[in-house]
């Protein structure tokens, strides 16, 4: 049997990422996938590392790294080191990005209203359900790999 799960699934995360993008735009929100991902986590817990942020977001270190650099110089974020590790900077929000959270989150309800358009409750409930254990089996298999 051909499956196409991993396809639908990377096909479905582009185009949402363009149509979230253009839902920010268009509500005079000027931050990247990437940058939304990092703030959606630090709204959560502010003052993190960038291991931190990198395991609560599945981007590579380095990809958080280079994206928080941008986002300090636009001045969404705040990097300082680590009083207690030398070696790590600890990242923080702005009053500004602190100031784009309402607007962040009723743009993520528009885009989760478009993502179930369709969608019993029941049937939303399995799809995550079904996501959820294709997460855990991979995040299960990479940590074999460290």
């Amino acid at each position: 049997m051909e499956t196409r799960g991993g396809f639908y699934i990377s096909q479905i995360k582009q185009l949402q990422d363009r149509i979230f993008e253009r839902l920010l735009l268009e509500n005079g929100i000027e931050i990247s996938g990437g940058q939304g991902r990092i703030l959606f986590v630090l709204w959560k817990t502010d003052h993190l590392t960038i291991s931190q942020i990198s395991e609560k977001t599945s981007l590579a270190k380095n990809t958080v790294s280079v994206v928080i650099d941008g986002m300090v110089n636009k001045g969404i974020v705040e990097r300082e080191i680590n009083p207690e590790n030398r070696r790590q900077s600890i990242v923080s929000l702005t009053e500004y990005a602190k100031s784009l959270q309402a607007k962040y989150e009723a743009v993520s309800q528009q885009m989760n209203a478009l993502f179930y358009h369709g969608f019993s409750e029941k049937e939303q409930e399995q799809f995550e359900q079904y996501l959820a254990r294709i997460l855990e089996t991979l995040t299960e298999i990479l940590r074999t790999y460290r």
